[in-house]
């Protein structure tokens, strides 16, 4: 599947088409280059989830959880994870914080920098890619 994000203005569109094609899916891995807009996908996804909170990276945290609020797309209030790996030196990192408690927990994990946690991914994690294009515009494919 592909997405084409023309432009910031249109990046709600966008995480309304990611939401309605993400299925029985729980854990999406999200690639891209530093800047690619992976933190401002995911939470523009959060807020078309309703999420009231105020939504930020989660750099330092390395974790942030969100609660969604019920929509046709959620039945009922569900939590959703968003996970920044930049930071993570090692793999031990990720396994003392319960890494597994959160991806196998059937809640929404949306992960970015994944490719510092390869080998722990769930098999059945989504790989999503933001590529930034030469115009400008974002190409998400997943």
């Amino acid at each position: 599947m592909e997405i084409k994000i023309n432009n910031i203005e249109h990046i709600r569109e966008a995480a309304r088409e990611f939401i309605g094609n993400i299925g029985d899916h729980h854990v999406f891995a999200f690639y891209g280059k530093m800047g690619a807009g992976k933190t401002t996908f995911v939470k523009a996804i959060c807020e078309e989830l309703g999420v009231e909170d105020v939504i930020t990276s989660p750099t330092f945290a390395i974790i942030n959880e969100y609660t969604a609020a019920p929509s046709t797309f959620l039945p009922s209030l569900s939590t959703i994870y968003h996970f920044d790996f930049y930071r993570i030196k090692k793999l031990e990192e990720v396994y003392d914080m319960g890494y597994e408690d959160y991806f196998y927990s059937g809640a929404l994990c949306f992960i970015e920098w994944p490719e510092l946690i390869e080998e722990i991914l769930p098999d059945d994690a989504v790989h999503v890619s933001i590529i930034e294009q030469e115009d400008g515009s974002r190409l998400v494919t997943f």
